[in-house]
């Protein structure tokens, strides 16, 4: 019977360090397709046991939207965050009409022929030179508003671009400060 007793204890004992042993991997899921980011592993690295790189951080740009007209005057400035990750693309909200709207914000190079339009729309059609990173961002609401925008990143974390909301509203936009 003592011997029996011990084996419990000995069973309670292991299993008590099995279950505090025990762990959550947290894996970055790419949300375009729905794949873990960066596995499997690459290189003799995993062979070797080294620890994985964790992906950048989302990196934020802040900007302000300042009206170009009346309706965009009736809300006056706004407040936007594109929370940039890998690969150019990354989220884009912009707090208007007493809500928030949501949508996504992407880098295009010079062959993105839509390029333009909204600048044209926006400050009126004319030739003008599009130095820097160029960038779309497009938000929608529960409501029904959305918001179109193009931008310009200059330099690091600075720039300029143009939104024009479903409503009419048109926007100027600066990012950095």
């Amino acid at each position: 019977m003592n011997s029996l007793l011990s084996l419990h204890r000995i069973g309670a004992v292991v299993l008590s360090a099995a279950a505090g042993l025990s762990a959550c991997i947290v894996v970055p899921v790419d949300p375009r397709t729905g794949q873990p980011l960066g596995y499997p592993p690459q290189g003799d690295s995993a062979a070797r046991g080294a620890a994985l790189p964790l992906p950048p951080a989302p990196a934020p740009l802040s900007a302000r939207l300042y009206p170009l007209n009346a309706q965009a005057g009736r809300s006056g400035a706004l407040t936007a965050l594109v929370l940039e990750q890998r690969g150019g693309r990354g989220t884009f909200s912009v707090g208007y009409g007493g809500e928030t709207l949501l949508g996504e914000a992407t880098r295009v190079d010079a062959s993105y022929a839509a390029f333009g339009r909204l600048h044209d729309e926006v400050l009126g059609a004319a030739p003008r030179p599009y130095g820097g990173q160029r960038g779309i961002a497009n938000a929608a609401g529960a409501r029904g508003i959305n918001a179109q925008c193009e931008y310009l990143i200059s330099a690091a974390g600075q720039g300029t671009g143009v939104c024009l909301f479903s409503d009419g509203a048109r926007y100027q936009l600066h990012f950095g400060g």
